[in-house]
């Protein structure tokens, strides 16, 4: 296929540039829809399919076995004499990430809607999402040549959902046996569209919203004198209207027939906002201070982001990056800043590198390109310390894009190396899924030894964990999550700690006498000491704490630590040659083992405070399920606005281990969760064995 690619589009004015990202839920024909507009503009040959795995933009291995988006597809195509980057995004709420690096290089989003499905709950809090930061966006009806295809239906359903400023833009032409088998416009005089249903209603509507949005204030008075408006001039405030986020052009696709792409392609030529027009982010210094706002000029000082960072086995790292300012060219030294993420295993940086051939994405494919202008999306090859999230600016005037908001990911997922071979190269190959992906989070949980990789969803976990063996060839297995038990004591006791060898030489000698009581949540291990008259020299009472300390790490039943006790050392004995700091560190040990056994230990489990944000028709079902994992329901709030309510619980950790799938599933996709550390209480007896 490689030798078959046109060359990459030649870089543009900014004028002349439209980075779009396709969104909408699983199922729609996103890919689709970006194949027939890929083969509409001759970037391939033929549009592929799906189903036979042949499309440009899934290339994975796993995409192509699931038949869905899995990551994000980049592909930048021409079109009379514009350059068009088309930005298709996974549907799954599992792969947000990918969604959120699609919006943040896009200057506009095409929300793919289905004329059979319609429109899940899940699209609609994109588009509010959308809304809130001033994103244009457009719709566009796809599978509009099914059997059970209602064009109409599925126009009244966006206007009723997505409110205000939804307006067709066509009337879908029908022969005589159903099929689609082209458009007309609703912003030419009426013609073919005369005598349809609706047409001048429809006609009406979409001009007065459009001239509702224009600057030219004669344009609503000349209208309703009855005066002819040209289509030029439509079409000009038509992208005034679009680029301000207000109206949202309705279009109908065939992505399998062709219907419709020629008219998609000139709206996103004529109508759609180019990145002058979107603005730039703001940005700072690398050390927070503030810094000039950026302007989407060419020879302004470079700022770029990394939006999403891929390991191909052959090039290396490729960055997908957007460049908001000045242009990015080849064999020049960049400053790479990264903040905000250390929590994720992102740590903050800040250093040099050169930068390698730059390229045209079209799916996997790379086409090498002279620069990169402001406004523009390129690849660039092996950067090797650049991370998704990082800005790419000067050396000599270095500035920082502030992280993108990201969900925090709530399932753990336990992994180990299937073979001691594996271990090596596995943690490498985790370093570089992090670095990829900063929806992951890894961690090494002390308490456990375990290694959990903390995932959006299941369908994240079963991606990560098929790029291990596939893409890095490591073999890895599961194992269950476990969470971390604790203990603490029963009551109050005061017994001794006899630390006595000889054998030979210097022996060993220590006792201490402790008293020992179970403290308040979360207090952890607390050392006192009350010794009168020097009984315990005092050189050695910290010997008595660390002894005391490290066995409670350590436990005393199997390996759960002990904490939340109080421990008073007052009283013992010292030898003037045998006792020593290892002799009082052991006794210490002793010492808290028979606090213990005197009096009994009782096993606590780990609890969280959550914050469950769903809309106000979920409540019901998500405190049903709550309560079925023996959460406290401590409160809600409803934001009557978003109709979002959040509710607040306490519950143990182990009731959510897979609380994301569940609250997904209830929810409708809508729901999302945050969690903190509580502290520890009582385990039940089917958590703590004796």
């Amino acid at each position: 296929m490689g030798r078959d690619l046109p060359q990459a589009p030649a870089p543009r004015p900014a004028q002349r540039v439209r980075n779009v990202a396709l969104v909408g839920h699983s199922g729609a024909g996103k890919t689709t829809l970006a194949e027939a507009l890929l083969a509409a503009t001759g970037a391939v040959p033929r549009a592929g399919r799906v189903e036979d795995g042949t499309t440009c933009l899934d290339s994975e291995e796993i995409e192509v076995r699931q038949q869905r988006s899995v990551s994000l597809g980049v592909a930048t195509v021409e079109r009379a004499d514009h350059r068009i980057t088309l930005l298709d995004t996974p549907g799954s709420p599992d792969f947000v990430g990918e969604l959120r690096a699609g919006l943040r290089a896009a200057d506009s989003a095409l929300f793919v809607v289905s004329a059979l499905g319609g429109m899940d709950a899940g699209t609609l809090a994109l588009w509010e999402e959308c809304a809130a930061v001033g994103m244009p966006r457009a719709v566009v009806l796809t599978q509009i040549d099914r059997p059970r295809a209602d064009v109409d239906e599925a126009v009244r359903l966006c206007q009723l959902m997505l409110g205000e400023g939804v307006y067709p833009m066509h009337l879908v032409d029908r022969g005589p046996d159903g099929a689609a088998r082209g458009l007309l416009s609703l912003l030419e005089p009426p013609g073919e569209t005369a005598g349809a249903p609706d047409a001048d209603r429809l006609r009406a509507e979409l001009i007065e919203g459009i001239i509702g949005e224009s600057e030219d204030e004669t344009l609503m008075e000349r209208y309703l004198a009855g005066d002819a408006l040209s289509l030029p001039d439509l079409v000009t405030d038509l992208e005034t209207a679009v680029a301000r986020g207000h109206f949202h052009p309705v279009l109908c696709v065939s992505a399998l027939t062709g219907v419709g792409t020629e008219e998609l392609l000139d709206l996103l030529v004529s109508a759609f906002p180019c990145p002058m027009e979107h603005g730039c982010p703001p940005v700072t210094r690398p050390d927070g201070s503030p810094a000039p706002p950026l302007s989407c000029d060419p020879d302004g000082p470079l700022v770029a982001e990394v939006v999403r960072t891929t390991t191909d086995p052959y090039v290396g790292r490729v960055s997908l990056v957007r460049v908001f300012s000045g242009t990015l060219r080849p064999d020049v030294a960049v400053h790479v800043s990264g903040h905000g993420l250390a929590d994720r295993g992102h740590p903050d940086h800040d250093s040099d590198e050169r930068i390698g051939v730059l390229s045209a994405p079209l799916g996997a494919a790379l086409r090498p390109v002279s620069h990169c202008p402001a406004g523009d999306i390129c690849a660039v090859a092996r950067l090797t310390t650049a991370e998704t999230g990082d800005t790419l600016s000067s050396p000599g005037d270095p500035r920082l894009v502030p992280a993108w908001e990201l969900p925090v990911p709530q399932l753990p997922v336990a992994v180990e190396a299937a073979s001691h071979a594996d271990e090596d190269r596995m943690a490498t190959a985790l370093s570089r899924l992090v670095a990829e992906d900063p929806t992951l989070r890894l961690e090494r949980r002390p308490e456990t030894g375990q290694l959990l990789l903390w995932c959006v969803g299941e369908g994240h976990a079963e991606v990560l964990l098929d790029r291990l063996r596939t893409r890095h060839g490591v073999g890895v297995t599961t194992v269950p999550v476990r969470v971390p038990l604790v203990e603490t004591l029963c009551g109050p006791a005061r017994v001794t700690g006899r630390h006595v060898k000889q054998s030979g030489g210097h022996g060993q000698y220590a006792v201490v006498v402790v008293e020992g009581r179970p403290g308040p949540p979360g207090s952890g291990v607390v050392f006192d000491q009350r010794i009168v008259g020097g009984t315990v020299p005092a050189q050695y009472h910290a010997s008595v704490e660390k002894g005391i300390r490290a066995q409670a790490e350590r436990g005393v039943h199997g390996d759960r630590a002990v904490v939340d006790v109080h421990v008073t050392l007052v009283d013992g004995k010292a030898h003037s040659v045998d006792s020593s700091d290892a002799a009082f560190q052991a006794a210490g040990a002793l010492a808290l083992r028979e606090l213990a056994t005197a009096v009994g230990t009782r096993v606590l489990e780990p609890w969280c405070e959550v914050e469950v944000r769903v809309p106000g028709e979920y409540v019901g079902a998500v405190m049903s399920d709550l309560s079925a994992r023996r959460a406290r329901v401590t409160g809600s709030e409803a934001d009557p606005e978003r109709d979002r309510v959040t509710v607040r619980a306490e519950v143990p950790e182990v009731e959510l281990l897979g609380y994301p799938g569940v609250l997904r599933s209830v929810s409708h996709g809508t729901g999302c969760f945050d969690r903190r550390p509580l502290g520890y209480e009582p385990a039940p007896a089917t958590l703590a064995p004796a």
